[in-house]
């Protein structure tokens, strides 16, 4: 197995993490510990399908099988982080709005899915790094 395959995602999930958080926290100014996994800009998920997505065309070309597996999970995962994980973080609000007067309660995450900006952020991010990475390990 060709390395880059593995290089890819564990490089695009531990760079765009730092970058998420350290744009969360400008934006909060304060640090944004609270935003750490769910939520913010750029999406990891939409960041780690991308980058595996463009190694893939880069390395095997749009015509291979692979490819279209890649982009089909592409899709699903940003379908899911736009619109199913709103619908979660919605319901949450709900629930906490109903149960705020239970002392017993506690807090639901009321942030959970991404905008459609976060993910062009991730979808962005993964495509240069997926870029980074061929251009470092070459054809394979």
């Amino acid at each position: 197995m060709d390395i880059a395959y593995l290089v890819t995602p564990l490089l695009t999930w531990i760079t765009v993490g730092p970058i998420k958080f350290l744009i969360n926290s400008a934006k909060a100014r304060k640090w944004a510990f609270n935003l750490v996994g769910n939520g913010g800009f750029p999406s990891n998920h939409s960041a780690v399908v991308s980058s595996m997505a463009t190694l893939i065309a880069l390395r095997e070309g749009i015509g291979h099988p692979a490819f279209g597996v890649a982009v089909t999970l592409c899709f699903i995962v940003v379908i899911d982080a736009n619109s199913l994980r709103q619908h979660v973080g919605k319901q949450a609000a709900a629930i906490n709005r109903i149960a705020s007067g239970d002392g017993g309660h506690k807090w639901l995450r009321e942030r959970m899915g991404h905008t459609l900006v976060e993910i062009a952020g991730g979808l962005c991010t993964g495509i240069a790094i997926g870029h980074l990475v061929h251009a470092i390990f070459g054809r394979g």
